[in-house]
């Protein structure tokens, strides 16, 4: 979501609804960490709150009244429902009576993203994730964090693949609903968003997404019916794109539909900020609440006025008419009335946690397992006692990235860079010399003068870490959708600033330099890549990245991280570039590759990526052995023993793949079914055990319309990543 087109509007925007006064000094962490939603439980007759509501206050409780809340009705008691981003921390304050400069009550714990959350591909994480994110925002008087995020990483290029998870639905849906029950938990709405389809940042109030069904049902849907199916979300977000013609946040299939009629979602609809381009149609459709800023006002210099929204001051003149069905808006009012009860709205809460310790090592373990090792020639982990001294190069090294990226954007109570983590591990008994070796800044390429002093830097250093990728922001400036960011996609896979040339000199001078890559997806390695011994994607880790990375480089941790979208060796190898095109001069976006999203398309079209699925490298070394494969009734058993074979205390993901050995449809050449995360002592085995249901070997037929479990014979294969399989077995269904 975002609300602002330009840097000016930053300071003219109000702000927000909640007082601060009962949240003490922001500077001491709060203690209070408690989990219960509620200390009185308070459930108002709706019925009879609606009978008493005229049509303008019920009107008034269906748009924003301010660029983070909707509308309540003061004289029946009725509050304000206040909304925060984001997906990965609660955003800093917008709205009315705040000044950006006074308030300094409103920095949050900065949680790893979207994509490195995936990366750890532990479950009982993305519980603890949302949990943080639910405190906090009932700390700071919040009703709903708009997040999870869900759509599909199917481009490298999509500038919030940051803010997402992963190219593979069932990896989507597994750790979605562990980050939606951990908000929930706490008494807090989370937003599963944008539904659906917005697989770019470009025109994105004005593209056309076009996609077959089976797709649709296979790729695209599955975070979102799971959320609702398994985690009971509260309130799901409208996308900003248009669907087969339609606009998302009033397309009567995607919203009654599907979303009602067949997932069963009972929450509330709430459209991306400004998402609504219709007088009648969210009227008529099953959208909520519109929400909003009123650009227009602004641009005249006059003050906001958020009566005038589709759903405002004119429907209010329709239904005193008698030209709208007043139904229509007391199914919405109703809704919305039913989650403010839930979450306890009418009710006395409890105070949340805000900043805590405990929160602080949410972030710090996460970070832990997000990290991937892609590459390690022997090099890593480093040993520290050699160690005297230390070259780093990269402005990322000492670059904070909390706050951009557009609406996820979090004022963090404060972010441990890699030079910091560094320093942080070694204190003084380690001179670490640095050379910034490129400009975050527009347009700015690394000069001759900067590779020289990078080259002069990392020659003769006993560690020479590059500290490089992608990168939040140019400047402090609000303006700061640059690369990952919202609102914009990136121009091509290639590091900006001129990188490649830099890094390549650097390896050249010091060929043990241990490379590391900050970003929201992959970049093209395809300069530089043979000739580095390691290499290390951090994504943006969160407030204890530096020290998480600091740790993995010497052997303190041991990464775990895999892979949550493939990597492809160049662009051209991406299905969405490959098959399909970047939207058109008509502003379409046809997902031609259907089905064929990540390493389904690679491994069935035989493509060797940079690196695969599911791929991450450890420390140490694992066995998959003896696996059963036992049919019970229309559910397979799944088991094998995963044992650590190395000298390390280690974490691996078992990653189950189901093949359709002969399908009336083309399928995949596998599908990602199951995964555990176990952690294992030196020596240690552990027995690890999967339940498969029919939906597992079913297709979706868009002839038929119907999911579609065709008897044959069907491969089941446990894995390290999509392309090492290590075992496998079959079963006939």
């Amino acid at each position: 979501m975002k609300i602002y087109t330009n840097p000016y509007l930053f300071t003219i925007l109000a702000v927000a609804l909640i007082c601060f006064s009962s949240c003490g000094d922001n500077n001491t962490p709060a203690n209070n960490s408690k989990t219960t939603n509620t200390t009185s439980d308070m459930k108002p007759d709706i019925e009879s709150l609606l009978s008493q509501m005229t049509n303008a206050e019920k009107v008034a409780l269906i748009h924003a009244s301010s660029s983070f809340t909707s509308g309540g009705v003061e004289r029946l008691g009725i509050p304000e429902l206040i909304m925060s981003d984001g997906p990965h921390g609660v955003r800093h304050e917008h709205g009315r009576d705040w000044d950006k400069e006074d308030i300094d009550t409103d920095k949050s714990t900065y949680l790893p993203t979207g994509v490195a959350l995936a990366s750890t591909w532990n479950t009982d994480l993305g519980y603890e994730f949302g949990a943080v994110l639910g405190r906090e925002a009932k700390f700071r008087g919040k009703d709903v964090i708009l997040g999870p995020g869900l759509n599909i990483i199917r481009s490298p290029l999509a500038g919030r693949n940051f803010e997402y998870l992963t190219e593979d639905p069932y990896l989507n849906a597994q750790m979605a609903v562990g980050y939606v029950k951990g908000v929930q938990d706490q008494g807090i709405a989370a937003c599963a968003k944008h539904y659906v389809a917005n697989t770019y940042e470009y025109q994105r109030h004005y593209v056309d997404v076009l996609m077959d069904e089976r797709a649709f049902r296979e790729i695209y849907l599955p975070g979102f019916k799971a959320v609702v199916q398994e985690a009971d979300v509260l309130t799901i977000m409208g996308a900003y794109n248009k669907f087969r013609g339609t606009y998302c946040s009033h397309h009567p299939f995607l919203l009654d539909e599907v979303l009602r009629k067949e997932i069963g979602f009972e929450g509330l609809v709430i459209s991306d900020w400004n998402a609504v381009k219709d007088s009648m149609e969210p009227v008529e459709t099953s959208l909520d609440i519109e929400m909003g800023t009123d650009l227009s006002m602004l641009g005249q210099g006059l003050p906001l006025d958020y009566s005038k929204f589709h759903m405002g001051d004119a429907l209010v003149e329709k239904l005193d008419k008698g030209e709208v069905d007043v139904a229509l808006i007391d199914s919405k009012v109703r809704r919305i009335l039913e989650v403010m009860t839930r979450i306890n709205k009418f009710g006395e809460r409890t105070a949340g946690a805000y900043n805590t310790k405990a929160h602080q090592a949410v972030a710090k373990q996460v970070a832990d397992e997000a990290i991937v090792l892609l590459k390690n020639e022997d090099i890593l982990p480093l040993e520290k006692e050699p160690v005297k001294k230390m070259a780093v190069v990269g402005a990322n090294a000492t670059w904070k990235h909390a706050g951009a990226g557009g609406s996820s954007q979090v004022k963090a109570y404060y972010e441990i860079t890699p030079m910091a983590g560094l320093k942080n591990l070694f204190g003084d008994d380690v001179v670490i010399d640095y050379a910034q070796g490129y400009d975050i800044k527009k347009d700015a390429v690394a000069t001759q003068e900067q590779i020289d002093e990078a080259v002069k830097t990392v020659t003769g250093a006993d560690v020479a870490l590059y500290v490089g990728g992608s990168f939040h922001g140019y400047s402090d400036e609000w303006n700061d959708n640059a690369y990952d960011a919202e609102d914009i996609d990136k121009p091509d896979m290639m590091m900006p600033f001129g990188q490649d040339a830099l890094l390549k000199a650097v390896l050249e001078a010091n060929p043990n330099t241990i490379v590391v890559l900050f970003g929201g997806a992959s970049v093209d390695m395809s300069e530089w890549h043979d000739k580095a011994k390691a290499i290390l994607q951090v994504w943006y880790p969160g407030m204890e990245g530096g020290n998480s990375l600091a740790n993995i480089i010497f052997g303190e941790t041991n990464p775990s991280g895999k892979l949550p979208i493939t990597f492809p060796a160049k662009l051209e190898d991406s299905p969405a570039h490959s098959v399909s095109s970047y939207p058109d001069e008509n502003l379409i976006i046809d997902h031609k590759e259907g089905i064929m999203v990540g390493y389904r398309y690679f491994d069935t079209k035989n493509i060797k990526p940079a690196y695969a699925f599911g791929h991450g490298l450890s420390y140490t070394t694992f066995d998959f052995t003896g696996m059963e494969v036992r049919k019970n009734g229309e559910t397979v058993s799944v088991s094998l023993t995963v044992t650590n074979t190395g000298k390390m205390k280690g974490g691996e993901v078992v990653q189950i793949y189901v093949k359709d050995e002969v399908s009336s449809l083309v399928r995949p050449e596998k599908e990602l079914k199951a995964f555990k995360k176990v952690f294992l002592e030196p020596g240690e085995g552990q027995e690890v055990s999967f339940e498969l249901d029919k939906s597992a070997f079913s297709y979706f037929d868009d002839k038929k319309m119907e999911w579609v479990l065709e008897p044959g014979k069907f491969i089941i294969m446990a894995g390290s990543a999509s392309d090492n399989i290590r075992v496998s077995g079959e079963i006939d269904m």
